[in-house]
């Protein structure tokens, strides 16, 4: 028991894990239930310390269980407090906050005043991470009331001083971090008192900005705090908390501008970050190195430290995704924003390199990758790729298609464009918020289908996404777009950007994919095309009638001969049978779908039920690991909202969710009788000798817009052609 302790004081989880594991197993061979009891909590909470948080669990619920047989009310409220908290950080809130208050009841009645300063501490935790901050604050101040000093009252004023922070409270959270720091001097040092003093050092740091005639006094507590947390660290051996401390120092001289002494102490941070095998903290210490090196004029070094970044925190995807705190924290965000200093490096050196393709070529993957994540994150499924990752020899692909990578940076806009025999790329000095405000306006406007508000906005963005290298593409004979977009493009159809003559269309055929290294680079066999064909003309679930649907899969059957089913057959059941019964080519759905922001609002809609991305996924998925995948599917009357980028992220990735090497789909829900004819005239061009996808795409787009009928964009710019467009 006693190693068990002395090694969770100094943040040595797993030697305590092994203690308290041979202590449990020797307390519960003597019969006794009081200490087994004690150790399993005490363990409990070492593996929750570790990231074991299953293990905490059933370590926790055992001793629960043990506590109230043995009808011991003290042991019964510490077990509840473990519990509370692990429930808690396992997102189960609510069962938390029952086991919490219920050992709050039973410390009260007992009158155990420092169990119930931990119990209330960790009930302000999870009020916290439900952003109910003026209850958690609450809960800390009653926690620091119960303790005038020790541990708990240290904690729980620190914890108060974040949450007034959050709350806005700034004064009062510098008052409070004031009353901790003297807490924990007096503390024994210990890995607790370790993180507090980080917490403390870097809620002064944050404040500085909030209280600028402070900022001096902030500092320097800042720095005394973080300083004390390297002293700590390093009297109690905790190799990993030491790279915290260290890193968080140096990022304070980072944002003082003492640039030498940052990278002196990022490098210790490293350094006590590879001794603990700490991936979590040495991507976050490699990428601050990088910072501070390309400060410092040294790119060649900056680049190998955002090398280094990038490979750790692929190690660590996992853990961030699952992440229940901040979700500024989250993979996706702190991912994105890596990537995005790392490509602005790497195209600013490509500037003044011997060799700028190999920096070009290296942003390139480097967006690619994130890529890659992103589409993992949304549709939580770390395989979606399997099936479908080629390592694509691009100089293979079209010879007559230049693909665009728009890179939204803060202060411009940069074009990475892939012709068939280079990368070039191109400036253009419009920051990412001028950009993204554009790109909303044109969004609204373009469906407007009465009016020509839009064109301003489209000719605009013209000048920007496509102008820079035009000339490049009448050089190189190219006669297909493909646009890799990020973040806001992906809401917006290229098809309908305009030159002042004419639409993007009428020059190009178009497409978009999430990733090159996601697209499998085969071409429609248009001899061994089978269509299989689903539809909707009833109004089901309160979504309205789409009577045009009815022709629109008898027009396909007379192209393709396709074998249809309607209404009462289009039900989920079906759909598995029928793909499973023979290897279908494209399977067409005209039926409404929607695109949210999280996976799960994502669905197809069948006659009985709501096709999730997962389900459909499933039963598409029968071809993903055949010889032939699914050549294409269409889905001709989804919807995806117009500011939303992340829903847009769940279109652009429904290929290759799917299984399928392309998709034909829609921004917004069309008017029914242009989306007949499109899609309609789009399978004829198909069965055109040579026809790519894109080209036939381009037919049926260019016979809309010369109908007077259905000339305005709104009818035929937001058929998207996603991933393969050979």
């Amino acid at each position: 028991m006693e190693q068990g302790t002395a090694s969770l004081k100094r943040g040595a989880f797993a030697a305590a894990i092994s203690s308290w594991s041979k202590a449990a197993r020797l307390f519960e061979e003597k019969g006794n239930t009081a200490g087994h009891v004690e150790c399993l909590t005490k363990l409990s909470q070492a593996y929750q310390g570790a990231g074991q948080h299953q293990e905490a669990l059933k370590a926790a619920e055992r001793a629960l269980r043990l506590a109230q047989q043995d009808k011991s009310g003290k042991q019964t409220a510490e077990a509840l407090c473990s519990l509370g908290n692990i429930l808690s950080s396992l997102g189960e809130s609510e069962r938390g906050q029952q086991h919490i208050e219920e050992g709050l009841r039973i410390a009260e009645r007992l009158g155990d005043p420092d169990l119930r300063a931990r119990l209330l501490n960790n009930l302000g935790n999870l009020l916290a991470a439900q952003k109910r901050f003026e209850e958690a604050l609450q809960a800390y101040q009653d926690s620091a009331s119960a303790v005038r000093e020790g541990d708990t009252a240290a904690l729980a004023v620190v914890n108060s001083a974040s949450a007034c922070f959050t709350l806005g409270y700034f004064s009062e959270a510098k008052s409070r971090i004031e009353r901790a720091l003297l807490l924990l001097r007096g503390l024994e040092d210990s890995y607790y008192k370790a993180h507090a003093l980080i917490n403390a050092g870097l809620l002064c740091r944050d404040l500085r900005p909030r209280l600028p005639d402070q900022a001096i006094p902030l500092t320097a507590l800042s720095s005394e705090a973080l300083a004390q947390a390297v002293r700590v660290s390093q009297a109690i051996g905790d190799a990993r908390t030491s790279s915290y401390a260290y890193g968080y120092l140096g990022s304070l001289y980072e944002s003082d501008g003492r640039p030498e002494e940052a990278l002196t102490l990022t490098t210790r941070a490293i350094l006590y970050a590879q001794r603990s095998q700490a991936p979590e903290s040495l991507y976050r210490w490699y990428w601050q190195s990088g910072r501070v090196l390309r400060g410092l004029g040294k790119p060649a070094e900056a680049i190998a430290a955002y090398r280094q970044a990038l490979g750790n925190i692929r190690t660590i995807r996992k853990e961030m995704s699952a992440c229940t705190g901040d979700p500024d924290s989250s993979f996706r965000r702190t991912a994105a924003l890596l990537c995005s200093q790392y490509v602005d490096l790497l195209l600013e050196h490509a500037s003044s390199a011997e060799s700028p393709q190999l920096y070009l070529s290296e942003a390139r993957e480097a967006l690619e990758l994130v890529k890659v994540f992103e589409l993992r994150d949304y549709f939580k499924d770390d395989c979606v790729d399997a099936a479908r990752y080629v390592e694509t020899k691009l100089d293979l692909i079209s010879r007559s298609a230049a693909i665009v990578y728009p890179i939204l940076l803060e202060d411009r806009l940069e074009l990475l464009v892939h012709f068939p025999d280079n990368l070039r790329r191109y400036t253009v000095m419009v920051s990412a918020e001028s950009l993204t405000k554009e790109v909303r306006e044109f969004r609204i406007k373009v469906e407007k289908r009465t009016t020509n508000e839009f064109l301003p906005h489209a000719q605009t963005l013209y000048d920007w996404l496509v102008r820079p290298y035009e000339k490049d593409l009448s050089a190189y004979h190219s006669d297909t777009l493909v646009f890799v977009p990020d973040g806001p493009l992906r809401t917006i159809p290229m098809a309908a950007l305009h030159n002042g003559k004419n639409f993007l269309i009428q020059e190009y055929a178009t497409a978009v994919t999430p990733g090159l290294n996601l697209t499998d680079p085969r071409p429609l066999r248009t001899d061994r095309i089978k269509v299989l064909t689903f539809g909707l003309t009833e109004s089901v679930q309160d979504f309205p009638a789409l009577p045009y649907v009815s022709a629109e899969l008898r027009e396909i059957s007379q192209v393709f001969s396709a074998r249809s089913l309607l209404n009462q057959d289009f039900v989920a059941t079906r759909v598995e049978e029928e793909l499973k019964r023979e290897p279908f080519s494209i399977l067409h759905i005209a039926s409404h779908g929607h695109f949210g922001n999280e996976v799960e609002d994502t669905f197809v809609l069948a006659f009985d039920t709501r096709l999730t991305m997962d389900r459909l996924g499933e039963y598409v998925g029968l071809f993903r690991f055949r010889e032939e995948p699914l050549d294409l599917l269409t889905l001709s009357a989804c919807e995806t909202a117009a500011g939303d980028d992340r829903a847009a992220l769940g279109l652009a990735g429904i290929a290759i969710r799917a299984g399928a090497r392309s998709a034909l789909a829609t921004l917004w829900q069309v008017n029914d009788p242009a989306s007949y004819r499109l899609v309609v005239e789009f399978y004829r061009q198909l069965r055109n000798p040579g026809a790519s996808r894109a080209s036939a795409l381009q037919a049926a787009q260019l016979a809309l817009l010369k109908d007077l009928r259905y000339g305005h964009p709104c009818y035929w710019a937001p058929f998207l052609l996603i991933n393969n467009w050979l």
